[in-house]
């Protein structure tokens, strides 16, 4: 009877009937996407995870039950996720077209600006989808509706050849207008709000404090400058400029805790209705609605006086999500915001007891201090292999980072949220009202900037080791009940099925960075190996153009800059500008130029780089046992092509996010 006891009261994920649909709807949706791109084999491993998560220790009527509900919402994700895509394809076609249009966010830059644009209409005709488009003005702000004439483009599903997050986003069409003009403002007031926001703090406040307060308050990273932000994510708290669940949460729980006093259970109402405001003036993205759906889950069951679980809270959240979006769940913001908090939900309770056994002598682990350590452990090892994923490198610090940051957050978020505000609203107290945050963030910079978290792990990629590692996970954490026998033999197969994974993946593999851009000012690569970094233009490119992409790449002395044009003349000049040590073109170039050490060159070897021209306007680049292609006719980059004597064909790899992926 103990025993029997003892087993009912472990934790079980098989239980959670909103797991299960949430399971059964990313299985659904994942594999629709994997068979419009491809199938690999790799993913019958997501199978293999999906059922070690649903294993099913009892009886054979609530199987069925799971069995059933999993396959009903699997079919669920697949139909709306082909719905998604048809809708992604419907509207207007390619073609020149007046286009009006409110723009929801602003990356504002040198002399243009990258806004995404909703509420579209092509020469008077509705469209539905979003736009992004890179407009010539710095005064756009969110809220503006704009009115421009220019040639459109279609983006393209990711099964051709388009980028997925263009279809979480549902960003359908693309344009560059050469001109633009603010023709009214939307109704919309938290766009006015976010807007003046901006306006009060770069005109009150230090630009880099600015930048970075922006940030805070609306997950806008765009005004901090290129230096910092690469800082903040080799450092593993770059999630601190995003509005996420960390953010909601801190608001939700301040008013809460003030209102309690007054309206005791009811205090959750106004809480999420200030949260659901603030989602709104972030534009809704996908971490702060995710938020605050778990927040509203957490009201009512106390007020319930209920207990509250935070994985079925997050099953519930990914549910409305997905049904409401399917797409989404192809969004890197999606994978992180989800898997961290899943890492919290699975992993933090056992990482806490462990530690609280750790013991020298009789002093043991303290109470607080293991419970912020296996928090900040859980979220930053199951999110593991989605960084790998997204951006190809993995902080060391991020663990014991956040140990410091997240607790800091609420110190710097509090007073920049009610004072930034304050300020958008009265304008001529701004200067004494931001003088509080601006001084935090002030203490934040010097702090952060005199340390060195360079250190990460980069240069390998994971592919299917990332699912493995999933499943060796969830089967460590000791949630899925399994006997001491079985959970070790599925540890060893899975250590060691990761390790062969890892290692196939990585044998043909690249472990340089490249960053590329493409705007109406040219286009730029920059490609990273090592301690050195090459920065590859067109001849069209513009010294804004270049410094503005450095600044936000790479703050440090180039090695070389490689010039890709037939009339290299104009990109030579703009070169000469920049901080490299060597100029390289392909053919000799005719300049008034003195002091600037220019070389005409068909190969270029530095470090464990190899570049070869292949024509003034085509180059190869040779990194271990990877070539990459550049040309910046059309698109900067194209794919990479991959000769393996092992292989009857060529195979095809992509640039993804500046990483070489498998296509």
């Amino acid at each position: 009877m103990e025993e029997r006891a003892r087993e009912k009261s472990l934790p079980r994920l098989n239980l959670r009937p909103f797991l299960v649909l949430a399971v059964g709807l990313i299985c659904g949706i994942y594999l629709s996407y994997r068979a419009s791109v491809g199938v690999r084999p790799a993913d019958a491993l997501v199978f293999a995870l999906f059922l070690l998560l649903l294993a099913p220790p009892f009886a054979w009527r609530r199987v069925l039950a799971v069995v059933a509900l999993f396959t009903v919402a699997a079919g669920l994700g697949a139909g709306l996720f082909s719905l998604a895509c048809s809708n992604f394809t419907s509207g207007a076609r390619e073609g020149e077209y007046t286009v009006t249009g409110t723009a929801q966010t602003v990356s504002v830059y040198n002399g243009y600006c990258v806004a995404t644009l909703s509420d579209l209409s092509f020469d008077g005709a509705s469209q539905g989808g979003n736009m992004r488009a890179t407009l010539p003005s710095e005064a756009v702000r969110p809220g503006d509706v704009v009115t421009f004439s220019a040639n459109v483009s279609r983006n393209l599903l990711p099964s051709a050849g388009g980028r997925a997050s263009d279809l979480a986003s549902d960003l359908r069409y693309t344009a560059s207008p050469a001109a633009c003009e603010v023709t009214g403002k939307s109704g919309n007031l938290f766009l006015r709000a976010n807007a003046a926001l901006y306006d009060v703090l770069f005109a009150e406040m230090d630009r880099d404090c600015a930048g970075i307060a922006y940030a805070l308050l609306t997950g806008n990273s765009a005004g901090i400058d290129g230096g910092l932000l690469d800082e903040t994510r080799t450092g593993g708290i770059a999630h601190v400029f995003a509005v996420s669940g960390l953010h909601i949460g801190i608001l939700y729980g301040a008013v809460t805790l003030c209102l309690r006093p007054l309206l005791r259970r009811w205090s959750f109402v106004p809480a999420l209705c200030l949260a659901a405001g603030y989602c709104a003036l972030c534009a809704f993205t996908v971490s702060s609605v995710r938020a605050l759906i778990m927040c509203a889950v957490a009201g009512v069951m106390r007020f319930r006086g209920a207990k509250y679980d935070l994985l079925s809270s997050l099953s519930f959240a990914a549910v409305l999500t997905l049904l409401l979006s399917p797409a989404k769940l192809l969004s890197v913001s999606f994978q992180l915001s989800y898997g961290a908090v899943a890492g919290l939900a699975l992993f933090s309770g056992s990482f806490s007891r462990g530690l609280k056994k750790l013991h020298v002598g009789r002093i043991f682990f303290p109470a607080r201090l293991a419970d912020a350590l296996a928090s900040s452990a859980a979220v930053q090892i199951f999110t593991f292999p989605l960084m790998m994923e997204a951006f190809g490198y993995f902080s060391v610090w991020g663990t014991l980072l956040n140990l410091v940051v997240i607790p800091a957050l609420p110190v710097l978020f509090l007073p920049l949220i009610v004072c930034g505000f304050l300020s958008a609203l009265f304008p001529a107290a701004a200067p004494v009202l931001l003088a509080l945050p601006e001084g935090l963030l002030s203490a934040f910079l010097f702090c952060f900037s005199s340390a060195d978290f360079s250190a990460v792990l980069a240069g390998f990629a994971l592919g299917a080791g990332g699912i493995v590692w999933f499943a060796g996970m969830v089967t460590l954490s000791g949630r899925v009940r399994l006997s001491a026998l079985a959970r070790g033999l599925l540890t060893a197969a899975l250590a060691a099925s990761f390790a062969l994974v890892v290692c196939a993946e990585n044998i043909v593999f690249s472990g340089c960075r490249i960053d590329v851009t493409g705007y109406s000012g040219g286009d730029c690569a920059l490609v990273r190996e090592g301690g050195r970094a090459v920065l590859l233009v067109d001849g069209d490119v513009s010294l804004a153009t270049c410094e503005d992409f450095l600044d936000r790449t790479y703050g440090g002395q180039l090695d070389a800059v490689i010039v890709l044009s037939s009339d290299g003349a104009s990109a030579v000049n703009v070169a000469a500008f920049l901080p490299a040590d060597v100029i390289y073109t392909y053919e000799e170039v005719e300049t008034g130029l003195r002091e600037t050490h220019i070389v005409r060159a068909d190969r270029i070897e530095l470090g464990g780089m190899r570049f070869v021209y292949e024509g003034a306007d085509r180059l190869v680049l040779t990194a271990e046992n990877v070539a990459v292609e550049f040309s910046f006719e059309g698109d900067p980059v194209l794919f990479a092509d991959l000769s393996v004597q092992t292989c009857e064909t060529r195979l095809k790899y992509l640039l993804k996010d500046g990483i070489i992926r498998v296509l």
